[in-house]
């Protein structure tokens, strides 16, 4: 077989893909096995029917026919092995020509147009200089934290007055939609302020007391009614405040492993300079990533956007939202896909140039903070990872963090005040990379736009 690659644009090829009679024969036989399996000829076991007489019955066109399109997809996958490609888009196939059924020569001949991840050229991107802010924490930082952990223990007690921000309210409320009730719920707990239940409930409960109600029109966000608009009349049952306690020595001991609160309020301090110092990791992080897409010009295909664009406005993902697809929204969703394709291939290009490798560990510990997130057992989250096939890209994934990490380790990082900013302690030099765990071998990447950090560096 030969293949041959020709470039229509930055992001979109055709192979011409030519199969010799020799290697087509195989495909023709078991063509002729499948179709003497599916008829029933007089006088010969099903399955058991000659060549010729299958020639005969259905013609060795259809044989033909039925050899290619069964060979196709394996010919197809061994020109894109061949030529180094690496798809993106389904595959558009024409077939310019096939051998003359009734001869034993020729060959098979298609072309097959893909969009393909782009080939870039790598800056110099050693040294790249990034400003973040200062990393100065505050006797109100440590006051907010102090009261963050005072809250914590905090107590609600009823109070006679209308409710304001920050109080907790126990609410009644009732839907409705043109006069008719859809939707009630008694007893729930909110947070003035919070913001989580429903849109202008803050703004109708602020003020009232206990017993008093308010009716407000909102838009529904769960249920059969998602996305209708709808009356919401809300019932004040009881207003409650937090109370704290007192930030002494007795509550240090309450709280923490100290005796004091004034070594309380110093582990605090130390925990809010080390928070300060990570918020300028992430903010060089970004900073970092932004030069580099601004240093490397990324073609993004047509395809890529549009079935990332397709699959975020498809019903099941609506969720009921009225105005979920607008021009507006469409334009982000565009947007966003752009720059995550952009990221992928910066860092894929980064990380094959620096030789990047994933070692088991850092599987293991990425599979283990993302369960993490969604709340679930590593064990069962790496489990559904594995069956879904989701391994390769995970693994790319870390990949593309390390590759950030190596550029990030090589800039030159500086506060907002002119000082020098050490990050060694988040990032590894790509050296150490080789000492860890044996790598895991990368399947074939699963091409997709990643998740909403594909380049986030895990500090």
């Amino acid at each position: 077989m030969k293949s041959a690659v020709e470039n229509l644009t930055a992001t979109r090829v055709k192979l011409n893909v030519e199969v010799p009679f020799e290697e087509l024969k195989p495909s023709i036989d078991a063509a002729y096995k499948t179709v003497a399996s599916q008829i029933q000829v007089p006088g010969f076991r099903k399955g058991k029917v000659p060549t010729k007489l299958i020639d005969q019955r259905v013609g060795r066109g259809y044989v033909l026919e039925t050899a290619i399109n069964d060979g196709l997809n394996g010919w197809y996958q061994a020109a894109v092995q061949e030529t180094g490609v690496r798809p993106l888009s389904r595959p558009e196939v024409e077939i310019t020509e096939v051998p003359d059924p009734s001869a034993t020569d020729g060959e098979l001949k298609f072309q097959v147009e893909i969009d393909v991840r782009p080939e870039i050229e790598l800056p110099d991107y050693a040294g790249i200089k990034v400003e973040v802010a200062a990393a100065e924490s505050s006797d109100a930082d440590v006051d907010t934290a102090l009261d963050e952990l005072r809250g914590r223990f905090g107590t609600l007690k009823t109070v006679e007055r209308p409710a304001k921000n920050d109080d907790f309210l126990t609410i009644d409320i009732t839907a409705t939609i043109d006069g008719a009730d859809i939707d009630s719920a008694t007893g729930l707990s909110y947070q003035v302020g919070a913001g989580t239940m429903l849109e202008g409930l803050d703004e109708a409960v602020s003020g009232l007391s206990a017993e008093e109600e308010a009716i407000f029109d909102t838009t529904l966000v769960g249920g059969d009614h998602a996305g209708e608009a709808a009356q919401v009349k809300v019932v004040v049952k009881a207003v409650k405040e937090r109370e704290l306690p007192e930030a002494n020595d007795d509550f240090a001991q309450l709280a923490s492993e100290f005796d004091t609160l004034a070594e309380l309020r110093e582990d605090l301090a130390k925990q809010a300079a080390e928070s300060k110092v990570v918020g300028q990791g992430v903010e060089a992080r970004d900073k970092v990533l932004d030069k580099l897409v601004e240093l490397v010009e990324v073609p993004v295909p047509d395809s890529v956007v549009a079935e990332q664009i397709e699959a975020h406005f498809s019903p099941e993902n609506s969720h009921g939202e009225g105005d979920h697809d607008t021009e507006e929204h469409r334009a982000e969703v565009k947007a966003n896909t752009e720059r995550a394709f952009q990221n992928e291939v910066i860092l894929d290009a980064i990380a094959d140039k620096e030789e990047v490798g994933v070692s088991q560990n850092e599987l293991i510990d990425y599979i283990v903070t993302t369960a993490s997130q969604y709340g679930m057992d590593p064990n069962q989250f790496a489990q559904i990872v594995d069956q879904g096939g989701q391994v390769p890209m995970m693994v790319s994934e870390v990949r593309r963090r390390k590759a950030l990490a190596v550029v990030l380790g090589q800039a030159e990082v500086v506060d907002s005040e002119g000082n020098k900013v050490d990050l060694s302690d988040f990032v590894r030099p790509a050296g150490e990379v080789a000492e860890e765990a044996p790598a895991v071998e990368e399947a074939e990447e699963a091409e997709t736009v990643a998740s909403d950090d594909p380049a986030a560096v895990k500090f």
